[in-house]
C-alpha cells in the first residue's frame, strides 16, 4: 500500500549533509548556525511540500524527502517508502539523507547515522474520492500513528503533522452547512461527517497521546488551510475574489505555500510547547468585502464569539502569530488586482 502526497504535502527529500564536502559554501555557513536542523518531511513532492522544503533550506536546515515520488531538487534526496509499514517508517527515520553521508565518521555509539532533530509529515490522501473511503481512513491514519510512533522511541523531540481546515467539519459536508461560530479557533468543537477529515482528527489525537506518553516532546499538528501555490493567483485566485460565495467550504481563507514554509520553520524552531494545534493560514479574508460583511451575507445564521479583525480570516491564525510569531509575507492582495 502507498501513501500519496496531499494538496497539503510535497514529496521527502535529502539535503547534502553539512559535512558534506560536496556542499555549497553558502549552505555551509548557514548550516553552522546552532538554529539549523536535521529534518525528514513526508510528501515532500506535493503541492505545499515542494514549497515548504525550499524554505527550510534557505534557512540553513538539512532535508531528506520521504515520498512516492521524487523532488526535482539538486541537494534534497527523495527516499521511497510505503508509511503504512512500521518498520519502514523506523528505517526511513534512522537513514541517511544523502549518499555522501557515507563518507561521515561514525556517530557515538559506533552508527553512522546522525538522528534528525524534527520530522514534518504531510504524506497522506490528499481529500476524499481518491480512494474508498475505508482505504483513505487505514491510509491517512496509519501512516500519521506510525510516523509519530518512530519519532518518539528514535527519540526525535520535534514532530510536526498535517491537520487539516477540513476538521471544522464544512468543507466536505453533505449539502450546505454552517459552522458553530466564528473565528474558527483552534478550540472549536470539530465534528465533520466525512472520512478524510475524521482521519486528520484521528492524526490529532495520536499526537496528543504519544505527547503525553513521551514528556519532552513536541507535537504541533497543523490545520492547514486551502494551499495556494505562486502561480494559483493568476488562475484560481481571480474566482475566488469574485465569487465569494463559492468560498465558504474554505471559510474564505487560505494558506500560501510559502508562507506554509516558514510556519513549518517556526515549529521547528519554537521548542517546549508539547501538544498543540494551530491553524496554518494568512492573515486576511478572501474577498473585497470587510470580513463583517461577507459573514452578514454567506453566514447569516452563524453567531461571532469575538470580535474580529476588518479582514480577519475567519480561520483565525491569531494563535500562530501570538505564540509563535508568524508574519504574513504572500497576502493576495499583492498579486491579485481588486
Amino acid at each position: 500500500m502507498t501513501i500519496f502526497p496531499t494538496p497539503e504535502c510535497g514529496s521527502l527529500t535529502a539535503k547534502a549533509n553539512r559535512s558534506s564536502k560536496k556542499s555549497t559554501p553558502a549552505l555551509v555557513s548557514m548550516a553552522a548556525s546552532s538554529k539549523a536542523k536535521r529534518i525528514v518531511f513526508t510528501g515532500g513532492s506535493g503541492k505545499a511540500g515542494r514549497h515548504c522544503i525550499p524554505y527550510l533550506l534557505s534557512k540553513g536546515h538539512s532535508v531528506l524527502n520521504v515520498d512516492l515520488a521524487p523532488l526535482p531538487h539538486p541537494t534534497v534526496h527523495t527516499l521511497k517508502a510505503d508509511l503504512t509499514d512500521s518498520g519502514q517508517v523506523f528505517n526511513a527515520l534512522s537513514s541517511h539523507f544523502h549518499l555522501s553521508h557515507y563518507e561521515n565518521p561514525r556517530a557515538p555509539g559506533g552508527v553512522g547515522v546522525e538522528k534528525p532533530d524534527a520530522v514534518i509529515h504531510f504524506a497522506a490522501y490528499a481529500r476524499n474520492l481518491l480512494v474508498p473511503d475505508s482505504e483513505c481512513f487505514r491510509g491517512n491514519v496509519l501512516s500519521t500513528y506510525n510516523v509519530i510512533e518512530a519519532a518518539c522511541k528514535l527519540g526525535i523531540k520535534k514532530v510536526i503533522i498535517a491537520s487539516s481546515e477540513t476538521t471544522y467539519g464544512v468543507c466536505f459536508a453533505q449539502g450546505d452547512a454552517d459552522y458553530h461560530a466564528f473565528p474558527l479557533e483552534e478550540d472549536y468543537d470539530n465534528d465533520p461527517e466525512d472520512t478524510y477529515a475524521t482521519s486528520k482528527l484521528c492524526g490529532e489525537r495520536c499526537a496528543r497521546s504519544f505527547a503525553r506518553r513521551f514528556p519532552g516532546t513536541d507535537i504541533y499538528a497543523l490545520r492547514i488551510g486551502n494551499v495556494i501555490e505562486p502561480h494559483e493567483y493568476e488562475t484560481l485566485f481571480p474566482d475566488f475574489v469574485k465569487k465569494p460565495e463559492t468560498r465558504k467550504r474554505n471559510a474564505w481563507s487560505y494558506i500560501d505555500a510559502r508562507d506554509l514554509g516558514q510556519i513549518c520553520d517556526l515549529c521547528v524552531q519554537k521548542d517546549g510547547l508539547g501538544y498543540q494545534v494551530f491553524n496554518a493560514t494568512n492573515d486576511t479574508v478572501t474577498t473585497k468585502e470587510t470580513t463583517a460583511e461577507v459573514l452578514k451575507k454567506y453566514a447569516p445564521d452563524t453567531p461571532v464569539s469575538r470580535e474580529m479583525g476588518k479582514y480577519e480570516a475567519p480561520l483565525s491564525n491569531r494563535k500562530i502569530r501570538e505564540v509563535l510569531g508568524f508574519k504574513d509575507e504572500h497576502d493576495w492582495r499583492k498579486y491579485v488586482n481588486v
